[in-house]
């Protein structure tokens, strides 16, 4: 069996735009992820590890332990053996708390791929391989997004291709999430659970390809 263990933030823990509420397993991106490679005769486990508000390297002002280091390797440590770690984070370094541009967010992602690298795991444990993911673009934020996330549109310009160039530096697998999706018309920040379920289909095939390779 492949264990693949989703690190991110409320894209993947499944927020459903404009309310505090969940979509259910089988309805969020990595329910989805996982039931397309079950059908596809792949054996694989996913195991959600996706917190509201975590961002790559920076702590929140108000809600602790959302820096994406606070704990990484204990998780892979945790959760070993892995097949594979998707690192799906960055679109919360653009609230406007903080001031990080696109390339800032993708070298906070570079040095959770080092943890990871990092990780103590037991002998004979293999290292597992690790997809980042880049976020789909913040597109005019609504609701209670709005103030949340003021300028991001700005202050995240480029961020694919930033993320791109950290995954060709650390040999990492990359896929970019904005060439099957965009974010919801709801809040401009989270994803629909259409968006989810496009997501979900087409990661599952991209990590079919991956695990091919394990």
């Amino acid at each position: 069996m492949h264990s693949i263990l989703v690190y991110g933030d409320s894209l993947s823990w499944g927020i459903i735009p404009g309310t505090r509420r969940r979509f259910a397993f089988h309805q969020r991106w990595p329910g989805v992820m996982e039931i397309e490679l079950r059908q596809t005769g792949i054996d694989a486990r996913v195991v959600e590890d996706c917190l509201n508000g975590r961002r790559t390297v920076l702590e929140d002002p108000i809600k602790p332990g959302r820096n994406g280091l606070d704990g990484l390797q204990q998780r892979i440590e945790i959760n070993s053996p892995l097949s594979l770690v998707v690192l799906f984070l960055g679109t919360n370094d653009f609230q406007s708390v903080h001031e990080f541009h696109a390339e800032q967010s993708a070298e906070g992602l570079a040095l959770l791929v080092d943890a990871i690298l990092r990780s103590p795991i037991e002998p004979g444990m293999p290292t597992p391989k690790i997809l980042l993911v880049a976020p789909p673009a913040i597109h005019q934020p609504k609701l209670d997004m709005a103030a949340k996330f003021q300028n991001a549109e700005v202050k995240s310009t480029g961020l694919a291709d930033a993320i791109r160039k950290v995954s060709t530096e650390h040999t990492c697998e990359f896929f970019d999430a904005a060439t099957v999706t965009t974010t919801s018309v709801v809040d401009g920040v989270h994803l629909d659970q259409e968006q989810h379920q496009a997501l979900g289909t087409a990661l599952a095939s991209t990590i079919a390809e991956i695990l091919a390779d394990c």
